[in-house]
């Protein structure tokens, strides 16, 4: 793959509604998966929680085939969700409105980390 001979990394994105399946046989082959956890196209949207299902169901495929694949999100991510995105095997996450709308910006940053 030429990609990765230019010792780059390789991603793709999921949205919501998008079935694991089209990525399925890319999967030995890719360092990161985006799980959209809302439709793109603007800030602030409220997170879909049945992501979390496709989360668990690549993170366990990830497992299988490639157990160094990074799984992120983005979209909805907050204090509470962000738990539920660990457990559910999350490694990168994405919290744009909800750390620039918070009071303080440290305060919520810190409230992501696990």
């Amino acid at each position: 793959m030429v990609i990765k001979k230019l010792n780059k990394k390789i991603g793709l994105s999921l949205n919501p509604d998008a079935s694991i399946n089209i990525i399925k046989k890319f999967l030995p082959s890719i360092d990161l998966v985006l799980v959209m956890s809302v439709y793109p196209g603007f800030g602030g949207q409220k997170f879909i929680p049945s992501v979390l299902d496709k989360i668990k169901e690549l993170r366990a495929l990830a497992n299988k085939k490639n157990p160094a694949l990074l799984i992120e999100v983005d979209g909805g991510v907050n204090d509470v969700n962000v738990r539920e995105l660990e457990a559910a095997g999350v490694d990168v996450v994405v919290a744009g409105s909800y750390v620039f709308k918070h009071e303080n910006r440290k305060t919520a940053i810190e409230s992501l980390q696990v």
